[in-house]
């Protein structure tokens, strides 16, 4: 049963990112991490999906199995469950309107944004950019804790195992090394790579 109070990303979103080439002309390849633990969060990251899907100048490549994830950094039992996924894309978008993009997508999702690591209806995280290394507090590149979570690193092994992240080392130990402790396949349920 959907829920009622998620509602596609505005066309008006859309509308106000950088309007990048279509054509992909010399993309970059990003990865994007998704979370959510409020509301029907397996049509969340859907939604999710097909907005970035939407966007000019980004196509989705590859969408990783769905995790379902105790939550990050709090009291066990304090809030739901996590569904994690990760995307890949190729982009004409610079950093900064990818990132622009990733907030406007979690706003049109009521994303708020109260307490660290507080529940939220969709958490959209660029995880890497090409090979850029950056140290910009506004965004970091890559993602500075992703190579210490298995939520990130199990889906994006799945969708690409010869996977490195820049400045850490291959994913595949990366993920060896964190563990799977409080992450969990869902082999039940599935995103679909929009057409």
């Amino acid at each position: 049963m959907s829920d009622p109070t998620v509602q596609p990303v505005p066309t008006s979103v859309v509308e106000t990112v950088d309007a990048a080439d279509v054509t992909l002309s010399n993309p970059k390849r990003a990865v994007i991490a998704l979370g959510s633990n409020l509301g029907n969060r397996l049509e969340t990251l859907q939604g999710a999906i097909d907005a970035l899907e939407d966007t000019p100048g980004l196509r989705v490549k590859a969408v990783s199995p769905v995790y379902e994830t105790e939550p990050w950094g709090v009291e066990p039992g304090s809030q739901p469950s996590y569904f994690n996924a990760v995307v890949v894309v190729k982009t004409t978008l610079p950093p900064s309107s990818l990132l622009e993009r990733a907030h406007a997508i979690e706003e049109a999702y009521d994303r708020v944004r109260e307490e660290r690591w507080g529940p939220r209806t969709i958490d959209v995280d660029i995880v890497t950019y090409a090979d850029v290394v950056s140290d910009d507090p506004v965004l970091t590149l890559p993602h500075p804790r992703a190579h210490q979570r298995g939520f990130v690193l199990a889906p994006w092994h799945d969708v690409d195992p010869e996977a490195q992240l820049p400045g850490h080392g291959q994913v595949t130990d990366l993920l060896a090394g964190v563990g799977l402790d409080g992450v969990t396949a869902r082999a039940d349920l599935e995103l679909r790579l929009p057409e």
